[in-house]
């Protein structure tokens, strides 16, 4: 039988050199379990939706929605990265130390990667808010699908400069085996934080600002002028609602997206960690990783498209010979 020291330690064989668990209920453990894995499958089902929607049908490739399949992704790789949170619930790891700086690396750049991916939405409903008449001719879908890979790109290579130190020996700075800890120097902390968070946040709201203002007013001319508008105006004044439909949504996922990471950014900012208890410490964590899931719903609620896509996937509808072609708008 297990001596209560050997029932604390991640690896009871390791006596002398093993971290010890963190006691809990069980009946707490297991809620946690549960609620990490059913997030992050729903995270991973419901993007998975969203990529085969806007991959699969081709009415659907368009300048913005490829910012969407970008965000889509990064969501996507979030919610299977989710899996692994429960390996830290005890704050054991128990994959090895060269797995866990992986683990740690990929989630820096999944993240720098959304956020890059929302910032570039957000000059994308500038431009179609603010610039409509420039629009077709600045945003391209060449110019879209270059920004995203160099979103993708500056991510990887930014953050395996800031975690340089912990690929070249992963595990160093554990101090018992079962522990998984990165660490970055003040200079490095302190420019991501500014590059990840500070100022895409700035430009982000900036930005919403300056297309909340112009939508509004557009709106109003198009409310005062719309009983003057002829047959033939009608289109034009259908682009334009379609276009602040579009804002409206990608608003609201931009206010969401703020709302889930600004807490953890915030308690970074001030050097809080150490001094969170342990359930301050996994709400911040879920908040922040439960934003991609949320994205999604927000699809489903604003864009019909994304409704009847999700009944040609689930009905395998997508399946039948030029099902690509479907009308989904």
């Amino acid at each position: 039988m297990k001596t209560l020291e050997e029932a604390e330690l991640c690896f009871p064989e390791l006596l002398n050199s093993s971290c010890r668990k963190i006691t809990r209920p069980h009946s707490v453990s297991m809620l946690t379990d549960i609620v990490l894995i059913s997030i992050s499958l729903l995270t991973v089902t419901l993007n998975l939706l969203v990529i085969i929607s806007i991959s699969h049908f081709r009415q659907l490739h368009t300048s913005t929605n490829f910012l969407l399949l970008s965000l889509a992704i990064s969501d996507f790789l979030v919610g299977f990265i989710m899996f692994f949170n429960s390996m830290l619930k005890d704050r054991c790891w128990l994959l090895g130390d060269l797995m866990c700086i992986l683990y740690n690396v990929l989630g820096y750049i999944i993240t720098s990667a959304s956020i890059g991916s929302i910032v570039l939405i957000s000059v994308d409903r500038y431009v179609a808010i603010c610039e409509p008449l420039q629009y077709p001719n600045k945003v391209t879908q060449k110019r879209v699908q270059v920004c995203v890979c160099l979103c993708w790109i500056c991510s990887a290579f930014i953050n395996s400069l800031l975690l340089k130190n912990n690929l070249e020996q992963p595990g160093r700075y554990n101090s018992c085996i079962g522990e998984c800890v990165v660490v970055i120097n003040y200079i490095a902390g302190v420019a991501d934080l500014f590059l990840a968070f500070i100022g895409p946040v700035t430009v982000i709201i900036v930005l919403y600002m300056r297309v909340f203002v112009v939508a509004v007013s557009q709106a109003r001319a198009m409310r005062s002028h719309v009983a003057a508008f002829s047959l033939k105006c009608s289109v034009t004044v259908t682009a334009k609602r379609s276009e602040m439909k579009a804002a409206r949504a990608l608003g609201v996922i931009i206010v969401v997206f703020l709302v889930c990471i600004c807490p953890y950014y915030c308690v970074a900012f001030t050097g809080q960690e150490a001094s969170l208890s342990e359930t301050s410490a996994f709400f911040v964590t879920f908040l922040f990783d439960f934003n991609s899931c949320l994205n999604p719903v927000i699809y489903a609620f604003f864009y019909p498209w994304f409704r009847k896509s999700i009944k040609l996937i689930v009905t395998l509808k997508i399946l039948q010979p030029g099902s690509c072609q479907t009308n989904m708008l």
